[in-house]
């Protein structure tokens, strides 16, 4: 069982690392977004409520990846302190991933509303 514990250690770091680069390709398509409407010099609120959700989308996906490299890291010989950290970091992100959901799921269909309402 000697092995156990290293092996934790690189999968929690292989999530973290995995959650960065989703971060960073959300963080670049956003950008990239915002970038082309102002090169086009098209107006950037239209697009706004698309460019965030599609942003929201990748920073729930990050923090899937950032809770799952918390669970990891304290499996192994946890104290009691580790396990409120990871109690208090995992509803945080929990809640901040559920809220996130929440709106994107909200506005992704706002405008099926307004077009029924018309």
């Amino acid at each position: 069982m000697d092995w156990v514990e290293p092996t934790a250690e690189i999968v929690a770091s292989g999530l973290e690392f995995i959650m960065l680069v989703v971060i960073v390709i959300g963080t670049l398509r956003a950008l990239k977004s915002v970038v082309a409407h102002v090169i086009k010099r098209e107006a950037l609120a239209a697009d706004v409520r698309r460019i965030w959700l599609h942003y929201a989308g990748w920073i729930v996906l990050a923090l899937e990846f950032a809770l799952a490299a918390d669970l990891i890291g304290t499996m192994i010989q946890p104290t009691w302190d580790d396990i409120g950290q990871l109690a208090a970091i995992g509803a945080i992100r929990t809640a901040l991933a559920w809220f996130l959901s929440r709106d994107i799921e909200e506005f992704s269909h706002e405008p099926e509303a307004k077009e029924e309402r018309a």
